[in-house]
Order: structure tokens, then C-alpha cells, then sequence
């Protein structure tokens, strides 16, 4: 069973995610840590899937411990501040949750991280961290011939009247199967239409700026139409 810990300074937050844990039943608690440098000291011996991490700590605050984990399991931020939802994904977190949340909300984050990753393995597992559980073989005609994509290198796809173009981490390709297509064919776990030309994958979005989404260094428009969903399923969850 994947395991997790909780850092957070403020014992009824602690007794909400040690209840929510053993109600959800699918992940393991190894244990609880007050501030981040009790928490460190641990990791430095145990390993852990998920870290339930607080943004304001006595000693260190969440954000610098971020940066001196000594690897990188999954963390979902508690935060009782919506002003870290967008910096979240540029701290490259997997989730956050905004204080105070429902059972509901904490299973939602808990299964994107659970479901991202499949069954997660321990941190020591050989290639883990490479693991893309995500990922499809797609194979699409461009010109007279037929490219193999893996889905989960696809970074976005967009419009170009009858045509799309696939923006891949290798490269690009021109179909001719319109938008609708691939946001029928693609996972919506991990695609959203931000657009009326483009739909992305959000596992690459490095971070959201008010009305505009960076994937790698090409920066998207979200539309008015489509701000709410996109906010709702990925931002305020």
C-alpha cells in the first residue's frame, strides 16, 4: 500500500487528515510531524509515497523544505491561502488543498496522485520515478506516413480549422483529424480543453499566470468559456 506522511503545525488540521486517511483506506500514515525539520529527519531513514505538506511551519516554512528534500515523492499542499494554488505548479507539486476542505475533495486529490502513478512503488523501486502508467501508444498519418506518438509526450494539441497540430517533447505533426477528435480520444484525467483552439496535458503545464497556461516556454490563452471547468478540475478542486 502506498504510504504518506503529514507535516502540519495545528492539531485539529492533523486530526481532519488522520480521520480523512483512515476513511479513504487505500493509503498508509507512517506518521506526524508538528514543523519540517521533524519530518526531515525521519525521511532521512523512511521513504515515503505522499507528503501532506502545510505552507506555514514553525522553523521552516513548507516551501523550504521543499527545497532540500532529500528526493521527491508526490506532495499535495494544505494551505489555508488560495494565493498558492497557481504558485503550486511551480513548485511542482502534484495537488493542494484549501482549508477547509471536504472528504470529497481530499479523496479527489488523493486519487490524481494515486491514479497518475498507478500502483505507486516505493521510492526505492528500480526506475520508478520513470514510471508513465499514463501513456498510450497512438500511431497518426502525417503526409503518406504513419507516426508513433506516446500520449503522455504530448504537451498539446491545437486547432488549425479541419487540421490539428500535435505539439509533442520531441516535436510537432499535422493531422487531419479536427480538435473534437482527440478530445474524445485522449484521457480527459489528464487532457482539458482550456480553449477553443487548444486542449492540453496537464502534467506539463509549468505553471498558470490569470488568463494564461505555460506549457514548456509556449504560452496558452484560456478562454473565457472554458476558465471555470479548467479552474474547478484543476485549480480549486
Amino acid at each position: 500500500m502506498p504510504t504518506c506522511i503529514i507535516i502540519e503545525d495545528q492539531p485539529p488540521a492533523q486530526r481532519i487528515l488522520q480521520k480523512y486517511i483512515r476513511d479513504f483506506g487505500q493509503i498508509d500514515l507512517m506518521a506526524t510531524f508538528p514543523d519540517a525539520l521533524s519530518a526531515l529527519e525521519f525521511l532521512k531513514q523512511d521513504k515515503v509515497d505522499v507528503i501532506f505538506l502545510d505552507i506555514h511551519l514553525p522553523k521552516i516554512s513548507g516551501i523550504e523544505f521543499l527545497k532540500i528534500l532529500p528526493y521527491s515523492p508526490k506532495i499535495i499542499l494544505t494551505t489555508a491561502f488560495a494565493d498558492y494554488a497557481l504558485q503550486g505548479y511551480e513548485l511542482d507539486v502534484s495537488d493542494y488543498l484549501l482549508k477547509p476542505f471536504s472528504f470529497e475533495r481530499f479523496m479527489k486529490a488523493v486519487s490524481k496522485v494515486l491514479y497518475q502513478t498507478e500502483d505507486i512503488l516505493p521510492q526505492s523501486a528500480t526506475n520508478s520515478s520513470q514510471a508513465t502508467p499514463s501513456s498510450k501508444i497512438l500511431f497518426v498519418k502525417t503526409g503518406k506516413e504513419y507516426q508513433k506518438i506516446e500520449t503522455s509526450t504530448i504537451q498539446f494539441v491545437k486547432s488549425n480549422g479541419d487540421y490539428t497540430q500535435i505539439f509533442t517533447t520531441t516535436g510537432k505533426h499535422l493531422v487531419s483529424q479536427p480538435l473534437k477528435y482527440w478530445i474524445d480520444k485522449l484521457a480527459p484525467q489528464f487532457f482539458c480543453q482550456i480553449h477553443k483552439s487548444y486542449l492540453i496535458n496537464v502534467l506539463h503545464i509549468t505553471k498558470v499566470v490569470s488568463n494564461q497556461v505555460y506549457i514548456g516556454d509556449e504560452l496558452l490563452p484560456i478562454g473565457r468559456t472554458y476558465r471555470e471547468g479548467f479552474v474547478n478540475d484543476y485549480l480549486e478542486k
